[in-house]
């Protein structure tokens, strides 16, 4: 049997091990004993205690791997990814970290090794929507928004992580990348607030942040955003700790210990924002494309509303990142798609077949792309 080493044993790394368990030998490794006791309880998987930041012991857990899957916090993501691929792995990452990945684009190249990056819902799947129809359409404009939320709307946040807490709060941080009129543009992040309404939900609030990554590089549409959804009211609070200073990483004196003001504000946050054992949530997107086709203007809209699925107490963050980067993983390790180098989800998108594949195996999961075009 084909193994597969998943590094990152939290709530999409989890599920990720779970689902490709039944078909691979796979082996779920992590630092926290805690959590993978718990992991055991709910699924039948193999799991490992390791500190993977050590690039002996992520050299042991990826050894006698076919496959790695990395779900590790965005801020060890790079380095992961870079030791994977210097042992000769192929990966499907998930972690979206901050830097480039096309810079190890050419050690991916040098080790034969495909190397899929940005691989969950968005990034990831809105690369992919994007990437299948700018090989058929001439696309202008490129749009989506993205949010994870609890159903319960408890005060003051409104809020709740589905994925690593760390990583959220750099999206308040990290200045947002987009496209306008041709022109890279830069602006604040938690900057542009707008409503928008969804008809399973209601109101909730959109602002700019840093998602379009990879597509900066590798599309050439003059018009292109990412944002991200809440509940209203959550982009002022964020706002006022950043401008505050809460979120700063310049480390301050306090009772004669310098601290960062951001790892203090992290720690008091994260029991608030901690989504409680099989606590409802949702996952919502859209993804918007406009140009011309035949000289005639068009509109094609991408919906995603997904929610916590009470029979197998997958979240829908779990169930839309992680089934989206276990279809790729099978596609990989079934040598039907073997491209080498640094992989965007776009180039994923851009191969019809391997696009419908990986639709049709998120809807055998129940996971739903509702597509609309005016």
């Amino acid at each position: 049997m084909r193994k597969i080493t998943v590094l990152g044993g939290g709530m999409v790394g989890s599920a990720i091990a779970a689902d490709l368990t039944p078909d691979f030998d796979v082996t779920l490794f992590d630092i926290d004993k805690t959590r993978l006791s718990h992991v055991q309880q709910k699924y039948d998987v193999q799991t490992k205690q390791a500190d993977l930041s050590q690039s002996h012991l992520l050299k042991e857990a990826i050894g006698n791997a076919d496959l790695v899957v990395s779900a590790v916090p965005g801020f060890m993501g790079f380095d992961t990814l870079r030791e994977i691929i210097k042992e000769k792995k192929d990966v499907v990452d998930i972690s979206f970290f901050d830097k480039d990945p096309f810079e190890l684009d050419e050690l991916a190249q040098k080790h034969d090794v495909t190397a899929i990056v940005d691989c969950g819902v968005a990034p990831g799947m809105s690369n992919m929507i994007l990437g299948y129809y700018d090989q058929q359409i001439h696309i202008e404009e490129f749009e989506y928004m993205v949010g994870g939320l609890p159903v319960k709307r408890n005060w003051p946040y409104e809020y709740k992580a589905p994925f690593s807490p760390i990583d959220v709060i750099e999206e308040y941080l990290r200045p947002a990348r987009m496209r306008i009129n041709g022109e890279m543009v830069t602006k604040e992040a938690l900057s542009e607030p707008e409503y928008v309404e969804f008809d399973s939900i209601g109101t909730l609030e959109s602002f700019n942040t840093d998602g379009l990554r990879t597509l900066l590089q590798t599309m050439d549409i003059p018009n292109m955003k990412e944002k991200t959804l809440r509940y209203p009211g959550h982009i002022e609070y964020m706002r006022v700790l950043r401008e505050t200073g809460f979120l700063s990483k310049e480390k301050v004196e306090v009772g004669g210990c310098n601290i960062r003001p951001l790892d203090l504000t992290a720690k008091m946050l994260f029991p608030k924002w901690e989504l409680a054992e099989d606590e409802e949530e949702f996952t919502v997107m859209r993804v918007i494309m406009r140009g011309l086709e035949d000289s005639e203007p068009f509109e094609i809209r991408y919906d995603l509303y997904d929610k916590f699925n009470k029979d197998t107490g997958i979240s829908s963050m779990a169930r839309t990142t992680g089934y989206t980067a276990t279809a790729v993983a099978r596609l990989v390790i079934s040598g039907n798609y073997g491209r080498t180098g640094i992989i965007a989800p776009e180039f994923l998108g851009a191969d019809a077949e391997s696009f419908t594949n990986i639709l049709d195996y998120l809807e055998a999961r129940d996971v739903n792309y509702n597509v609309s075009r005016q």
